[in-house]
Order: C-alpha cells, then structure tokens, then sequence
C-alpha cells in the first residue's frame, strides 16, 4: 500500500464517512520555576544527586508545558460546517440522462430533474488571530459551506462569516461577533529550527480540544497534492488526526507558528509525519483576504525544475542548489527580462534560491508589477537582471473571488489557465490552448451538463477558447439557444451542452 496525503478536517454523508486527514509533532523540554525553556544536553556536566537536591528539586515544581497551554487554548476553536455533498459521477458522467434512457430512473425523477444530494457535515479546527474575533483556518474546512458554526473555548457556539478563501495555500479567513476575543500571537516561522519543541492543539475526531507535542522535523516542505499550489510546510512529528485541520501548531512561547493541514499516512492515522502552514505565509494570506478579499500573486512566466547532483557537474556549478530554466513563456516577464532557457537562477530579489519551490514561493509572494534583481548562471558567468513580475491569472478560490466572477455566476465553475504542468497530466501537446476547471458548483449549470473537476474546455460554440477571458465572454451571450462546449477528459474530447439557467 503507497503512503497517502492528507488534509485534516473530517467530513460525513449519511453513514458513510469520507475523511481527509492532518497534522503532528513531537519531543520535549523541561520547564524551570520561572516558566522558561530549559533543553536538555548530553554535554552538560554531571552534578552529585543528594537528599537535599532531591528535595530541592521537588519544591522547585514538576516538567510542564501547563503554562504554554492556558494561553493557547483559549485562541484555538472547533469549526463545524455544512453543505450540499458532491454528486457522485457515474460511468456516463455527472449527468446521467443516458443511463436513466436505457434503465430507468431508481429514484422516480422525471427526465432533466436534479438529484437531490444529502447534507455533508465537516469538523475541523480554528485559531482566533485577533481580538475583534477574525479567525484562521483551511480552506479545504469550509470548502462548499453554506453554514459555519465556530465553537470557542468558553462552549459558546457562533456563527462564522467568511470573509475569504485562497485554495493555492488551503488558507481561510472567518469572522466571528463574539465581543472581546483572546488571540494568539503570530511568530516567525522563518526562526524555527529543526528540532524545536512545538505543541499542536485541534479537536481530532471531534473528541474536544486536545494538546499534543512534539517537534519540528523539517521545514521547507512540498508535499505536490494539487496543481497550482504554494507550499513551504513545516514537517512536525506530533500525533494528530482528523478534526485536527486549521488547528493550532505553536512555540514554547506561546506563539502561532503554523496552521495544521495535513499528514502523511498509509492508514487515514497518524503516523509522526505531518504539516503545517508556516505562520508567515498565513500572515501574507490574511492580511490579502482582510483587505481585498483574495489573494494576488506575481509570476515569472518560465518553468523551471530542481538542480541535481548530476546538472550541476554538468553545468560546472560549485553548489548543488538553484532552479534550472527549462522553458520561457514567449512575451512573459522573464522573457522581457532576458531569462534564457539553461539558465540558473541563484538569487531572486537579494535572497539566494536554495531550490525550485522556494524560489517560486519566493515570486508568488511578491508584488504584481514590481521590479526585481534576479542573479542567473549563464555559460558559466553570474548576470544580473531585472524582471517586472506579472500577476498570476485568475483569482483566489473562495466565496468572495470566484462565486462574484463571471464565468462562476454563469457556469458554476472555477477555471484557472493551462500551466505546462496541467497540459503534461492532460496529455495535451504544449501548444494546445483551452482552460483547466479546478472546481465544480454541484448546483450549478456546468455540473448539470457533465463538466467535471480537471476537465479541460477548449471550445465554446465551436469558437477556440485561449484564456479565462475568452471563456467569460462565451459565456456571457445573450443567445437562448444551449451552450456547446469542447471538454478533454482523460486523453478524450467530447461535446458537452449546457442549458440556460
């Protein structure tokens, strides 16, 4: 059996449950009287145990990460949500007409009536992050929601407003009116080091707050579990389970230094091998859903792969580290730039690229339209450039961004452009033009005439669509007559009609 990644809200519908799982640490540290972390060491000098220290040591109290917990607990709440479940694709598809045509219809609907899907619950975790009661978790908690309810530490139960949802990061930003709220701190994730002492603190499988401890086991993480995502995941070894997803993952100080999401398990349990968004990329997020409700982020336009051993004897390179240039989008910011295809590019805006996935956490997190210094290897020589970086199309998946643009409202689906990326897992040569669908409104028209996640629309009314924006105006004609779209899916196209609302 392969390992599998995890998110870790729990999810039901009906007595079936579908879950998705979490995030963990490990290890730990002694606590003197004065609350201060005191690490153990096998260097420090022996001292004689006599009666006298004995009983000293006794007076001066017990090992305890008690103090730490009180301040935390109060911030950390239990988020509880419910929608419409997905409808579940058969063999013809989401939208089964054909299979009604020629065996009938098991549930007695009349042609062209919808299903009518059961109500899914979901569990997941929260931390408060600011007194007026703004509150931090995943996106893949309250994905599909038409309720939250947020339970805070003192059982009072409220209703949560989402203010915002970024799916790239799986960040989600609620709001809660619940009077004067105790927060937690954000720290510096970029201090933590491996080995560091950490408690994770989550309602796993819905049994009420539990504190868990362990440490940090690595930093700077990817985990690959979707197209399109921004990662540097702290890896913690702390037992947590489902339930445990937007939780809390903080310091010996108390502060926040990391949004639990997932975990890595061969049995939909913990295994010591978890994740957690650093807190300074929960900080960059929420500030954006705070103030304009989405997420903007800039892009180089190249693509670009890891520095291997073996590239960088070949490439004459002292290190092994940087991001190699396997492509540059014609027209894009690098290629204005002067980036060229083998180049390697070492520091980007005066931090050094240590590899691929930084370097493009690094981009993302920079301001659209900004100008940067970018250090490139070339034929052996350093060169520096300046790239003005390009905003990435498309929005951040949430209620505010995507359910107000306007191919949403119209179709009822999220789509994103064709990176290299989405057209190698399609099977579509590097030319092929066409939109990637990220997500599916169970209730809109799309789903209704069979379009899936991960399906690629190339033509409406048999007109080629390039980009999201062609796809928007598509869509937004005043005909009555159904809309024709040209679906690839899994290596096959296919003509799929989507009716008038």
């Amino acid at each position: 059996m392969t390992d599998e990644l995890r998110t870790v809200s729990r999810h039901t519908m009906g007595t079936a449950a579908a879950v998705v799982a979490g995030v963990a640490l490990l290890a730990g540290v002694g606590w003197n009287e004065l609350g201060a972390s005191t690490r153990g060491s096998a260097l420090a000098e022996p001292q004689a145990v006599t009666a006298s220290t004995r009983t000293a040591s006794l007076a001066a109290g017990r090992d305890s990460y008690s103090d730490v917990v009180k301040r935390v607990a109060p911030a950390v709440v239990t988020i509880r949500t419910e929608g419409r479940a997905r409808p579940t694709p058969t063999e013809f598809g989401d939208d089964d007409e054909t299979w009604r045509r020629f065996f009938g219809d098991p549930f007695g609907r009349t042609p062209g009536e919808r299903p009518r899907l059961p109500r899914q619950r979901g569990l997941g975790s929260g931390v408060v992050v600011s007194a007026d009661g703004y509150v931090l978790t995943n996106h893949h908690v309250i994905d599909r929601a038409e309720r939250i309810l947020v339970e805070l530490s003192d059982r009072r139960t409220v209703t949560g407003t989402l203010i915002g949802s970024d799916r790239p990061s799986d960040l989600a930003l609620l709001k809660v009116d619940a009077g004067t709220l105790q927060p937690l701190v954000l720290g510096d994730s970029t201090a933590v080091e491996v080995g560091d002492v950490v408690l994770a603190v989550g309602n796993p499988l819905g049994i009420g707050q539990t504190v868990t401890m362990g440490i940090i086991s690595a930093k700077g993480r990817s985990t690959g579990t979707g197209a399109g995502t921004y990662e540097d995941f702290l890896q913690t070894d702390a037992p947590i389970n489902h339930g445990n997803s937007g939780g809390a993952l903080v310091n010996t100080k108390g502060e926040l230094i990391g949004i639990n999401s997932q975990i890595l398990s061969v049995s939909e349990g913990n295994i010591g091998i978890g994740f957690a968004i650093p807190a300074n990329m929960a900080r960059h997020v929420m500030d954006a859903l705070k103030t304009e409700g989405r997420v903007r982020r800039a892009r180089l336009g190249v693509t670009v792969q890891p520095v291997t051993s073996d590239l960088a004897e070949s490439l004459g390179l002292s290190k092994v580290e940087g991001a190699i240039v396997s492509r540059v989008e014609p027209g894009s910011a690098a290629d204005e730039a002067g980036v060229e295809r083998g180049d390697v590019i070492t520091s980007f805006n005066g931090r050094p690229v240590q590899d691929y996935n930084s370097l493009r956490n690094r981009v993302a997190e920079s301001r659209p339209g900004s100008s940067v210094p970018l250090i490139v290897l070339r034929d052996g020589k350093e060169r520096t450039l300046s790239v003005k970086l390009e905003e990435v199309e498309g929005k951040s998946a949430g209620r505010r961004d995507e359910r107000d643009s306007g191919d949403h409202a119209a179709l009822g689906v999220s789509v994103a452009p064709l990176t290299p990326e989405v057209r190698a897992r399609a099977g579509l040569d590097k030319e092929a033009s066409g939109v990637w669908v990220r997500d599916v409104d169970p209730e809109g028209r799309a789903a209704a005439a069979g379009v899936q996640p991960n399906d690629i629309i190339q033509e409406v009314n048999r007109q080629p669509v390039e980009d999201v924006e062609d796809l928007r105006a598509a869509v937004r004609t005043d005909s009555d007559r159904p809309l024709l779209l040209l679906v690839h899916r899994n290596g096959q196209d296919l003509f799929l009609t989507v009716r008038a609302s």
